[in-house]
């Protein structure tokens, strides 16, 4: 019954939509280089007019972006015309995303030009597309049932990738330019469907022998950087394996993994039912654990966050408030899974997922805001937290539903194992979850609270809604760190940073400024500038804040080295250590009272117990082969 349902709603959102004429618009992505993209967009007038206007609209809310985030500020040279014949248009004054339209008797057509102007994601050798860029259909009618038909236009030379469906015979390898016409769809599934182009592109097909089929599609500066390496492309199939073994089921016609490297247009991580965007810089994927779990998280959404949504952050249009409430599934479960998933498929090693998750760990369980808002709080307000000021952050609290999410679901899987003495997992859970309705087409089913225990209780009966209220809703103080402890290991900390952290973290951007977090609390800039310091740590005792320059320490100019000794040198003396700060216009000295020396955080295996952290990263496929690890690297275990 439930599949006959869902094949129902997908029927329903497709069918009567596609029947109806569809807009049709052609993307014109050839000035990138210059900063801008172009549309030209017809829009049939009925059934959309109403007493002679209609009222049209450029998206607000973004999925996944978890804010609305619609870029309406840089669309410009806006102009309707019909027959040959400028038409009238005026802003909304409430809604400033809508315009109305005065279309005039017997106009059948309205014709749109639109102009964006392009802050990020372009490069002279690339374009990143996503749609609400360029996007303009009717307002205040539901987006799946909204038909649009595109195309996109490139310059001569460059191949395009995505996860639309060409109209005709394309090989994106052959990189002709010019202007490719996809399959009509909805405006739902078009804002869904995110397209990179370039000169230096490259197509891999991934995990041949897996129905539906998979790729990645990859535009760089560069020519030698979209070569992926072999190893790559092996541990990236391993990663479409793993999840099929996880989820047991996929929501997709095809899915297309969008992979920028440059350092100019990289920087993102954005999912999509059928693709997903993901920038990095240049080299970000040069070697293993370089931006490890980038394309396992944003994949793991394809099921998690896309097919299955919460209610309330699932909205028929891109005008209504997506609410957040439910995010520490969202995001928290694919921020675990997304980590599980890398170290699965080699893109990282057993020991860096233990690194990371160190890490992880001691900054959750030494975020001082924990200490009057919920993780429960961080989700409902996302909204807000996104783009904020980063001053100050660890009392304030950031989008810490990611990470506490990660430890809450870690929590479930190493209690799931225990109370079924290693019979079922957090795997059997998301079988059920994530699973319903077998394999599925691109398509949204939400759900509350009340589905996700039960769905818990399906596996093994437990009181899942206390569980879910202490960690989630209820104030901690303290991170939980219970699934760690449960899976063989603690957190503890160390004198020297851990084989991740030393190699560079990965290839996460900042990885190697110095990191005395966790001595002085402090978190610094590559300027020596303050980022941040930690309420109640010995650095905000001595009232150092943040925007403050060092200049000295102990006498000696600033630098990783020098501010790493000076922790060092106090370890156990009773001089404090001497900073000289410059605070806007003004130079003063201020000691810090500490005398612990460096402390860096790691899991360290509790003496006897089985190793369930690990059991959990192995492999769930037999057809993953994992990649022997070169000696001498973040692979290797302290």
């Amino acid at each position: 019954m439930l599949r006959k349902t869902l094949l129902f709603t997908l029927a329903a959102v497709s069918v009567p939509a596609l029947a109806q004429q569809p807009i049709r618009i052609t993307a014109d992505l050839t000035e990138a280089p210059r900063k801008l993209y172009h549309a030209e967009v017809d829009i049939p007038v009925a059934p959309y007019a109403k007493a002679g206007s209609i009222a049209l609209t450029t998206p607000k809310w973004i999925p996944g972006n978890h804010r609305p985030t619609g870029p309406v500020d840089d669309i410009t040279g806006v102009v309707f015309t019909a027959n040959g014949k400028t038409l009238v248009w005026r802003r909304d004054d409430v809604d400033l995303y809508q315009f109305h339209v005065e279309v005039p008797a017997g106009v059948t057509t309205i014709h749109a030009h639109l102009d964006c102007i392009v802050t990020s994601r372009a490069s002279d050798k690339l374009a990143v597309l996503e749609w609400e860029k360029l996007l303009l259909y009717p307002a205040n009618i539901p987006v799946a049932k909204i038909p649009i038909q595109p195309s996109v236009t490139v310059a001569a030379g460059w191949g395009i990738g995505t996860a639309l469906t060409p109209s005709g015979a394309y090989n994106p390898n052959a990189k002709t330019g010019g202007t490719t016409e996809f399959a009509a769809t909805t405006v739902e599934q078009l804002e869904d469907s995110p397209v990179i182009a370039g000169e230096y592109f490259h197509e891999f097909a991934l995990a041949p022998e897996i129905t539906p089929k998979h790729f990645i599609d990859v535009v760089s500066d560069f020519p030698e950087d979209s070569d992926l390496r072999p190893e790559l492309l092996s541990e990236i199939s391993n990663l479409v394996r793993e999840t099929g073994e996880a989820y047991a089921s996929r929501h997709y016609n095809v899915y297309h993994f969008l992979l920028t490297l440059s350092d100019i247009a990289g920087g993102e991580g954005l999912e999509h039912g059928q693709s997903s965007d993901n920038g990095v810089g240049e080299k970000g994927f040069a070697r293993q654990g370089g931006s490890a779990d980038l394309l396992a998280h944003e994949f793991t959404h394809s099921w998690n966050g896309k097919y299955r949504r919460p209610a309330t952050l699932y909205q028929t249009d891109f005008a209504t408030m997506q609410q957040g409430e439910l995010l520490w599934v969202y995001e928290g479960m694919t921020q675990y899974m997304g980590n599980v998933l890398a170290a699965r498929s080699g893109l990282e090693t057993q020991a860096q997922y233990r690194d990371r998750l160190a890490a992880s760990a001691a900054t959750l369980d030494y975020k001082s805001g924990r200490q009057w808002r919920s993780t429960d709080d961080t989700a409902i307000a996302a909204s807000i937290l996104r783009g904020g000021s980063q001053v100050w952050s660890n009392w304030k609290r950031g989008q810490d539903y990611y990470q506490e999410g990660e430890l809450v679901w870690l929590d479930a899987d190493t209690l799931i194992r225990k109370l079924t003495n290693n019979q079922k997992t957090l795997t059997d859970f998301q079988h059920i979850f994530l699973g319903k309705g077998g394999n599925t087409g691109p398509l949204i089913v939400p759900y509350n609270r009340a589905e996700l225990i039960a769905d818990l209780n399906e596996v093994v009966k437990y009181d899942w809604a206390t569980f879910l209220k202490e960690r989630v809703d209820n104030i901690n103080p303290r991170a939980d760190l219970e699934g760690i402890e449960r899976g063989g290991y603690k957190l503890t900390f160390q004198d020297h940073p851990s084989a991740t952290e030393r190699a560079g973290g990965g290839g996460r951007p900042g990885a190697n400024t110095v990191n005395v977090w966790y001595s002085l609390g402090l978190r610094l800039g590559g300027d020596n500038t303050i980022a941040d310091v930690r309420w109640g740590s010995p650095a905000d005792k001595a009232k150092l804040a943040p925007g403050q320059k060092i200049i000295a320490v102990n006498g000696r100019v600033p630098s990783t080295d020098t501010i790493r000794g000076a922790v060092k040198d106090a370890k156990g003396k009773t001089e404090p250590i001497h900073f000289i700060i410059q605070t806007e216009s003004y130079v003063k000295p201020i000691d810090v009272d500490y005398h612990d020396g460096e402390r860096y955080p790691v899991l360290e295996h509790i003496e006897g117990a089985p190793t369930v952290l690990d059991d959990i990263t192995k492999p769930l496929s037999s057809a993953t082969v994992l990649p022997k690890p070169a000696r001498g690297t973040a692979a290797d275990s302290e």
